[in-house]
């Protein structure tokens, strides 16, 4: 897998996350134990930090960066659908941002809140717990999500990684 230091500053990896060989992470970034990072993600944390709680996914396609003023922090247990952008955000504990989403800078997405596909939350938008962002721009839609409904597809993703670190293997040509 392609992870770079960028000058003194390498990434930290837990040995029980998994990333896949055509992810890249590069820099400031850390990764937390049984998270996973799918192919062709990018988590470039060279002018800010990036950190991924435990147990959560980052799914294919998907940008995270980081801006000299703002890091990019999501928490543990959170899905983040393919080809989404995040960018000087914060995403706590048990969301799920969507595929295709956009989120970004001095944006909170609090905790169990869901940014839905496709949708933008502008910069410096807070999404209360338990709500949902959905459009462009987001508009919020408040307690709209009940308790635990990311619990599932959170397992899921760990439940891959165990077995794509297991069974994975490259096919000669």
């Amino acid at each position: 897998m392609p992870v770079y230091a960028l000058g003194a500053v390498e990434p930290e990896i837990h040995p029980d996350a998994y990333v896949h060989p055509d992810a890249v992470v590069i820099g400031r970034v850390r990764v937390d134990a049984h998270a996973s990072v799918w192919p062709t993600a990018v988590l470039r944390g060279d002018d800010g930090a990036i950190r991924i709680g435990a147990r959560t996914s980052v799914q294919d396609g998907t940008i995270v960066h980081a801006t000299a003023e703002h890091d990019t922090v999501i928490g543990a247990e959170c899905v983040v659908g393919h080809n989404a952008h995040l960018e000087g955000c914060v995403v706590e504990d048990r969301c799920l941002i969507g595929s295709g989403s956009v989120v970004l800078h001095r944006v909170v997405v609090r905790s169990g809140a869901l940014v839905g596909a496709n949708a933008v939350v502008p910069n410096g938008t807070e999404v209360p717990a338990r709500a949902m962002a959905l459009g462009v721009p987001a508009a919020l839609r408040l307690d709209a999500v009940p308790q635990g409904e990311f619990d599932a597809a959170v397992q899921l993703y760990v439940e891959r990684a165990a077995r794509y670190r297991a069974e994975q293997r490259l096919v000669p040509p």
